[in-house]
């Protein structure tokens, strides 16, 4: 929807399925947007008794009607995101995401109590560093007394914030990383699992299982060199007994894994020596952006040319791609959230398409796969609705912990049994996480931008339709 062609408040309304004064969408919230743009913390607010929504009194009669809900507390939240250093691609789309966040609760929000609250987001940088990210974590519950955290970009931002709403004890929406990492990599058992936090999440089984769903469509040696580094996430795609090894060997695929690389490293001759040797057709990994663009220039370099390279976390970034440049055609990656998903927001009413295209009229960018963090606040908002003392933090622990609502990242449903051993589009398979939908895409040259994503397998999707068939990437002379 472009931003000339907003919805008037009567068609929201209508179209969200929703009465009364409970949202509020077209707000003009560009000054406060600019704030956002400011290095360290940052605050934005929506709502208030003066927005549209608030109780009103009419005269009828000499008699006094009061119309309108009453007016509640202010409900706080609190946001992490890295949006500088090298995880700072995971945050790209993060000022257009506030933007529709705070549209989206301009007016506040009905919660189970009755009342109409404003809501109040602050936000603050996490600069990548999992320290800092505990730290402003840890300031906004303690001295911003907000109700919730928000928490997106990677286990090294989901991570660090989970464990301070835990030691907090302040209720806690996460997305982005692998369960396990999150779950495991923290210490949680399944007869143990974490009381404050809860997570929307990829799983590196599904991803790993997507993965040898598009290399099954290229003819290979079935030979796999994996590059990983030695960051949360990059212990648990390697770990060979329940990581990206594993499910590759379960697929029929034969690997090769040097040891983990640091972080920042700008040498890796060792890894794609290593490589050669084996004689690996495909390359697989997750890496940051920065990592992996050093990593590829290098594989060009040196004459290591696989038919297939599938790469985590950084290649789901069109930012990374296009810093790379044209070798960068045919790379393959996993895709968390794409305009073909066949999901529609409980907030606004539009498909992923549209809501795509709203993001590319506005900001004049294209598409990102983290637009897909707006579902945090469909999540908190479906919770409020059902929180009838927002003051009690069990309650409306309560309510995150049971919603079941959907989302443009897809369903969120945790009133499904906990099963790890579950296949769909959206599992539980530990108390804590959701395991949410997954597929596999290919960098191709593209009709509207330089490069485009096009979704080529759809197995832990259903209802997407596939876009575009895999390529062996095609290497100049």
């Amino acid at each position: 929807m472009p931003q000339g062609d907003r919805l008037t408040r009567r068609e929201f309304l209508k179209l969200a399925g929703v009465s009364g004064a409970a949202l509020t969408v077209g707000a003009s919230l560009g000054g406060l947007l600019g704030a956002c743009g400011e290095s360290g913390g940052t605050t934005t607010t929506a709502g208030g008794p003066t927005t549209t929504g608030g109780a009103t009194t009419s005269s009828v009669a000499g008699t006094t009607v009061s119309t309108g809900p009453e007016m509640g507390r202010e409900v706080r939240i609190g946001c992490v995101v890295p949006k500088t250093g090298p995880l700072a691609a995971f945050a790209s789309p993060f000022d257009y995401i506030l933007e529709r966040w705070n549209e989206a609760v301009a007016g506040g929000v009905v919660c189970g109590d009755g009342k109409l609250h404003p809501i109040k987001i602050l936000t603050q940088d996490t600069q990548s560093d999992t320290n800092r990210c505990a730290q402003v974590t840890g300031d906004l519950i303690q001295n911003d007394k907000v109700d919730v955290i928000f928490a997106g970009g990677a286990p090294d931002t989901m991570n660090p914030a989970a464990d301070q709403c835990e030691a907090l004890e302040c209720p806690g929406e996460m997305i982005q990383g692998p369960w396990q990492p999150f779950f495991f990599g923290r210490g949680g058992t399944p007869d143990k699992p974490f009381k404050w936090g809860y997570a929307l999440c990829v799983g590196i089984e599904a991803m790993a299982d997507c993965f040898v769903d598009l290399w099954n469509q290229i003819p290979t040696n079935k030979k796999v060199g994996l590059l990983y580094p030695n960051t949360t996430d990059g212990q648990a795609w390697g770990d060979e007994k329940q990581g990206g090894p594993f499910f590759f060997k379960q697929g029929g695929y034969e690997y090769t894994m040097p040891s983990f690389f640091q972080a920042g490293a700008e040498d890796f001759t060792a890894q794609i020596s290593q490589f050669k040797k084996f004689g690996a057709e495909i390359c697989s990994g997750a890496c940051p952006s920065t990592d992996f663009t050093n990593f590829w220039k290098q594989c060009i370099q040196q004459g290591f040319r696989p038919k297939i390279c599938t790469v985590g976390q950084a290649l789901n970034f069109a930012e990374t791609v296009t810093a790379i440049g044209p070798i960068a055609y045919g790379l393959t990656t996993e895709i968390t959230w794409h305009p073909a998903y066949p999901y529609r927001s409980a907030l606004t009413g539009e498909t992923c398409q549209e809501f795509a295209d709203d993001y590319e009229s506005r900001t004049g960018r294209q598409w990102s796969a983290e637009l897909m963090v707006f579902a945090l606040l469909e999540w908190f908002v479906d919770a409020l609705k059902r929180t009838k003392n927002i003051d009690d933090k069990e309650e409306l622990l309560g309510a995150i912990a049971s919603a079941k609502v959907e989302t443009i990242y897809g369903p969120v449903d945790f009133t499904i049994p906990v099963d790890p051993t579950a296949t769909g589009a959206v599992t539980r398979p530990v108390h804590n996480c959701l395991r949410m939908p997954i597929g596999a895409g290919q960098w191709l040259k593209g009709e509207k931008w330089p490069f485009e994503k096009y979704l080529v397998s759809n197995k832990y999707v259903p209802g997407a339709q596939i876009t575009r068939k895999v390529e062996e990437i095609k290497y100049e002379s």
